[in-house]
């Protein structure tokens, strides 16, 4: 089982049970919805999500079976994880967070590392590590590929982007 650590479960909302969960994780399409199964605290209870909802800056779950405050209220402060097999993802599908440590190649040339992603609310930036440290839009007009199995994101105009 390989966990992924998706947020942190800062409060309660209400008192059916449901939780205020902070996080950061970029493909929460993937994971917040009715039916995924999620890992909560050092202990990794395994729970099962059985509804989503946006509420400010928050993600907002219920969890199969406690529909009481009273039974949510020891998770308050715990981390939530996710199983990434549980994604199901294909051959050649990725996490965004796959691509950190990956090695950003241009015209047969390493230009750095992705250390960092950063989603600035118009789109997703790859924070390149390298003589220059730099950003890159995540778009189809500098990412052509991703190779995931040898690490490495073929790119092109990327160049063009470095001052």
């Amino acid at each position: 089982m390989k966990l992924i650590y998706i947020g942190k479960i800062v409060n309660t909302h209400g008192i059916k049970g449901e939780l205020r969960l902070l996080s950061s994780f970029l493909e929460k399409d993937l994971v917040f919805k009715p039916g995924f199964k999620i890992y909560i605290g050092p202990d990794l209870e395994e729970h099962i999500i059985t509804s989503y909802r946006k509420h400010k800056n928050f993600d907002m779950i219920c969890l199969e079976g406690l529909s009481d405050i009273n039974l949510v209220l020891k998770y308050k402060g715990s981390k939530v994880y996710i199983n990434k097999e549980d994604l199901s993802l294909k051959e050649n599908e990725y996490l965004l967070e796959d691509l950190i440590g990956m090695r950003i190649v241009c015209d047969n040339e390493t230009l750095g590392l992705v250390s960092e992603i950063y989603d600035n609310k118009t789109g997703k930036l790859l924070y390149i590590t390298f003589a220059k440290n730099y950003y890159i839009p995540y778009n189809s007009n500098y990412i052509k590929q991703v190779d995931v199995k040898n690490k490495i994101i073929y790119g092109e105009h990327i160049k063009d982007l470095i001052i």
